[in-house]
């Protein structure tokens, strides 16, 4: 069971203009300098809630639950030293306009909590929709998700919480996450509070990525919400975006926001300590109610990064990647929504049909395909159990 200790109070947080470090209980061990150590990072696509979602998953008047939906794939969520992903939504509470799904997200928190009980350590929070309930929903949203001990990144309640890197100690390799939106569906940034959401400005990431580097961070890693809603390769300006920010110094860039997969690739870093970067040009849905082909398929991408001790050297190496699908019919729980992975598992409570079965093989193969169309490289490969 992962625990995240946050080693800095989040009053300190925003007193102290510092960068936060967060370190995990794995990390207390001594290690031997002459030895290695590898950790997992974890990352899946888009975490939305459209109606249907949180109607499914009502369990009384006011109350939600949405941890069944992940209990196939839970045990890889956990598994992972560090896993995140892409909360697209925000969570203002039921008096903020009810709860509603597109085009204007709003979710019962309890999306949250189950995220926090299945294995996630980060909600990124930078996406077109962080504005869907105004500043309120941007502040609600990261209490709701402090509230659950989670960390967040990508929005922010004052200029102090920005400036604040989110460096993470793990196993101890330090680990910086930045988030950035190409924008915000039009929803306007209040007067002189640009610090609420991370937009895609060069001078602002290269920045940020140099603070993260003076402040002892071996690898940084940044996500994106960028490109063109359900097309299956990068555009030219998610290229654009991730050449630069490989020339500005990341290592590994995750991107989102086309709700279906695109490709992976390697690439030679501006880091001294690792060769080859990754980059993930869209990460797809992980779970949503979009049910036509390659939006309902999306994947737990599970980056293996070890450190020499002695040679002070790090690298990937592997990268695995595990195959989802989401079901949304009935079980013999009622109605529900699945995350369905394509290694072999043993749910009693659902029998596909036929139909069912070939959408999910289709989506499986769909994302072999997808994520190996730019690279055959040796260090790539899918997980089975």
């Amino acid at each position: 069971m992962k625990i995240v200790i946050i080693t800095i109070s989040i009053l300190s947080f925003f007193v102290f203009n510092t960068p936060s470090t967060f370190r995990f209980e794995e990390s207390k061990r001594i290690i031997n300098p002459d030895s290695s150590v590898t950790i997992s990072i974890s990352v899946v696509g888009d975490l939305m809630c459209h109606s249907p979602q949180f109607e499914y998953a009502k369990v009384g008047k006011d109350s939600f639950d949405f941890s069944p939906v992940y209990r196939n794939v839970k045990k890889y969520l956990e598994a992972s030293d560090f896993t995140f992903g892409n909360l697209e939504t925000v969570t203002a509470g039921k008096e903020s306009g009810g709860y509603t799904g597109y085009p204007f997200f709003n979710t019962p928190a309890s999306y949250i909590t189950a995220l926090k009980q299945v294995g996630f350590d980060l909600l990124v929070t930078a996406n077109n929709h962080s504005l869907d309930r105004s500043e309120k929903g941007i502040i609600r949203t990261i209490n709701e998700i402090n509230s659950r001990n989670l960390n967040y990144v990508g929005t922010y309640i004052s200029q102090k919480d920005r400036d604040s890197i989110r460096i993470f100690d793990v196993k101890g390799i330090k680990i910086a996450l930045l988030a950035y939106s190409y924008g915000t569906n039009g929803n306007p940034i209040p007067k002189g509070k640009n610090y609420l959401i991370n937009l895609i400005d060069y001078e602002l990431i290269g920045k940020d990525i140099q603070s993260a580097k003076a402040n002892g961070t071996e690898l940084v890693l940044v996500h994106f919400h960028f490109g063109e809603e359900y097309k299956r390769e990068p555009v030219q300006f998610q290229r654009d975006v991730v050449n630069k920010t490989i020339e500005l110094g990341a290592d590994i860039i995750i991107g989102g926001h086309p709700h279906v997969l695109q490709p992976i690739n390697f690439y030679k870093t501006q880091s001294a300590k690792l060769d080859p970067g990754f980059v993930a040009y869209s990460m797809g849905n992980f779970f949503s109610n979009q049910r036509d082909r390659y939006k309902d398929a999306g994947m737990i991408l599970t980056i293996n990064i070890k450190k020499d001790f002695a040679n002070n050297k790090i690298d990937i190496s592997d990268v695995k990647y595990l195959p989802t699908w989401v079901f949304k019919g009935n079980t013999s729980n009622g109605k529900e929504y699945l995350i369905m992975p394509s290694t072999n598992i043993t749910d009693t409570t659902i029998s596909l049909t036929k139909t069912e079965n070939e959408k999910m093989n289709q989506a499986f193969n769909d994302t072999r395909y997808i994520i190996t169309k730019y690279t055959n490289n040796v260090k790539l490969r899918e997980q089975r159990d």
